[in-house]
């Protein structure tokens, strides 16, 4: 890896199937060990039921409020400066329970690839 600094570019955002969209800050192979992207799910609108294999992932909420459901943990409202803390195989999801778009960073090591991404919402009850 070399030093390096990027700027954030929001025109790059996308939607995905997930149901959310993401804005790639940091994902290339020259720095392997880590990836961070910024997520933002609208007012009201659920991410699909999915999980990580061999990806540790992190989410850093910037803005808003949301209900988050992780694994076994009963689901728990987030906002501005929580931190969830997601082991690989884990099923997740994230709800906006606000007015406003939830925003956060989603950070996985190693990095984030589209092989490691299991959607697993028609496996959930």
């Amino acid at each position: 890896m070399q030093e390096t600094i990027k700027k954030q570019n929001l025109s790059n955002e996308f939607f995905t199937p997930e149901n959310c969209y993401i804005t790639e800050l940091s994902n290339t192979a020259c720095d392997p060990d880590v990836s961070i992207a910024r997520a933002r799910v609208k007012p009201g609108e659920t991410t699909r039921w999915h999980r990580l294999t061999d990806t540790i992932e992190r989410y850093y909420i910037l803005n808003g409020k949301g209900r988050v459901e992780v694994g076994d943990l009963a689901p728990q409202e987030v906002t501005a400066g929580d931190i969830v803390l997601i082991p690989a195989m884990c099923p997740q999801r994230i709800t906006n329970m606000g007015a406003e778009d939830l925003v956060f960073l989603a950070i996985c090591s190693p990095r984030f690839s589209n092989d490691v991404y299991e959607d697993t919402e028609d496996q959930q009850c």
